[in-house]
């Protein structure tokens, strides 16, 4: 039990069979995420952590791309530990570290996307991690664990008329789309939907919609979400779900969405199917009050529950360069 070694099982088709019988799994840490960053210019590579005997310790899937004299080296959502890795986090990140082979030159970020447990942070912090915290590493939570009255209820007053008014409205039809087909067409929408949209606010984002396409429409841990008027559609919204926790992940919508308050109405047929299958958790999907001040204005209209997310954890081998990073980033 005192050994550890390393397996590269990048080209396992059991992974992800692996990874979500884990507590601490989320898509990040999926064979379709790494095949999605993949497409997008990143070398990645999956490897289990195991104790003597073969059991597993944790998962890690790590991205990796050439930048400047070294490389920035990327793991989302992991290493994710087993309970018998949360045993040995120390251990099982020594380990890790070790795997990586990092140079002199090398940055490495280990971003668990609210997925942390607090074996890994202890881990992380004793092997050197410096953590990054900016206004952004904030999100709204709201506990699911509520009756739905009672969720309502807390929401403020303008809130509530302007959803009530969406849910009285005969032109409005909200669906979530579960076949394969229906949900590519869905994300076809939203890519359209989120071009517009990037064009109307002039904001920038690392989402590439054609290499996410058939991956995100696939992948039964992402659930769909489309408002349409007249069969119109106006919003479509993707969330990220696992057991306990359901994080508000992309939404596109048009200007006829604004107007008729269908982003309210898709927020709460969401709370209320995540409510049905057990969430106790929903993560408005992060908070930037001065850069969106309107995302913000809405996302607090439904709750006031502030959390600090989970850093962005950074290592290298050389200290002047992992100081200068957290540095650069703290101020982003």
């Amino acid at each position: 039990m005192g050994q550890t070694t390393v397996v590269d099982v990048t080209d396992d088709p059991d992974w992800d069979a692996a990874v979500w019988q884990q507590p601490g799994a989320s898509l990040y840490a999926s064979r379709r995420w790494g095949e999605y960053k993949r497409r997008v210019g990143w070398d990645v590579q999956r490897f289990t952590i195991r104790a003597g005997d073969g059991q597993a310790l944790a998962y890690a899937q790590v991205q990796r791309r050439r930048r400047w004299l070294g490389h920035i080296v990327l793991a989302q959502g992991c290493p994710i530990l087993t309970p018998l890795g949360e045993k040995r986090a120390d251990a099982v990140f020594r380990a890790f570290l070790d795997h990586l082979h990092l140079r002199r030159f090398d940055l490495l970020g280990v971003n668990y996307q609210q997925f942390q447990s607090p074996a890994a942070a202890l881990a992380l912090l004793g092997h050197g991690f410096a953590p990054v915290v900016t206004t952004r590493t904030h999100t709204l939570e709201l506990d699911l664990t509520q009756g739905t009255e009672r969720i309502r209820s807390g929401m403020e007053g303008r809130w509530r008329d302007v959803l009530k008014v969406a849910e009285r409205n005969p032109d409005l039809t909200t669906g979530f789309p579960s076949g394969p087909a229906e949900r590519l067409s869905a994300f076809e929408t939203f890519g359209r939907l989120y071009a517009a949209l990037k064009r109307r606010k002039g904001f920038r984002n690392s989402l590439d919609t054609a290499a996410f396409r058939d991956l995100a429409a696939n992948d039964p841990n992402l659930v769909f979400l489309e408002i349409r008027e007249r069969n119109e559609p106006i919003l479509v919204r993707i969330i990220h779900r696992t057991a306990n926790r359901w994080t508000d992940f992309y939404v596109a919508s048009n200007e006829r969405a604004k107007v008729t308050g269908a982003g309210r109405l898709a927020l709460w047929r969401m709370i209320e199917r995540a409510r049905r299958e057990g969430a106790s958790v929903l993560d408005l999907g992060g908070i930037d009050p001065a850069g969106n001040p309107g995302v913000y204005e809405f996302k607090r209209g439904v709750s006031r529950n502030v959390v600090a997310a989970n850093p962005l954890w950074l290592f290298s081998r050389t200290r002047l360069l992992r100081r200068a990073a957290t540095a650069v980033l703290a101020t982003r």
